[in-house]
């Protein structure tokens, strides 16, 4: 079964309503520059409306120690998603389970990132966009992702209508969807939300 994380929500509605179609996570932005970027009170009304079982991942891009703490100190975060340049002894530094991001434009070899962040959950692969830390809208050329004994995770331009050739192609372990999703950044199309999440019905 495909996981899948609804990213850069930002209100109480849209991530209940995630939740509501089956959305196995979402993702809540802590990156200022973000348009999808939330502030830690709303972050916290967010989790505090979340039904059980759906987690919740806070992303960062190249936060300092102090700020992250801070979002932890008052937000209950499953997971956390780093975005940037950060090195594998600053992921594991917090305590906990964590996700480090690839930006990608092609096939790479993983192995080296895979044997750095050993003990990531999982590494998700974005496309890489010059003068953007994800949540471009832009894919890469999918390729059958190898099996690494980590679970992959395929992010960057996915929509409705591409993220079963997405599946077919790549077979990640889960998809990760954010404008694809959306009216605007940071607002949530629910039917979109729905439509998407019915395209993985069989995988």
């Amino acid at each position: 079964m495909i996981r899948v994380k609804i990213c850069g929500i930002t209100h109480v509605g849209d991530a209940v309503a995630a939740a509501r179609v089956g959305a196995d996570a979402i993702g809540l932005v802590f990156y200022e520059k973000s348009p999808r970027a939330v502030s830690v009170s709303r972050a916290r009304e967010i989790l505090q409306a979340l039904p059980p079982f759906v987690s919740s991942v806070g992303l960062f891009v190249n936060a300092d120690p102090a700020s992250i703490e801070r979002v932890l100190d008052d937000c209950p975060l499953d997971t956390l998603q780093f975005h940037g340049d950060e090195t594998p002894d600053f992921c594991r530094r917090f305590g906990r389970p964590y996700l480090k991001v690839l930006r990608v434009s092609g096939e790479e070899d993983l192995r080296r990132p895979v044997d750095d962040y050993f003990d990531a959950q999982g590494l998700l692969l974005d496309c890489a966009v010059a003068g953007h830390w994800g949540g471009s809208g832009q894919s890469f050329a999918w390729w059958k992702l190898p099996d690494l004994g980590k679970p992959l995770i395929l992010a960057g331009g996915l929509r409705t209508d591409n993220v079963q050739e997405a599946i077919r192609v790549a077979c990640p372990y889960a998809v990760d969807v954010s404008s694809g999703v959306e009216q605007s950044p940071g607002i949530k199309d629910h039917d979109k939300m729905v439509q998407f999440m019915a395209q993985l019905q069989g995988f």
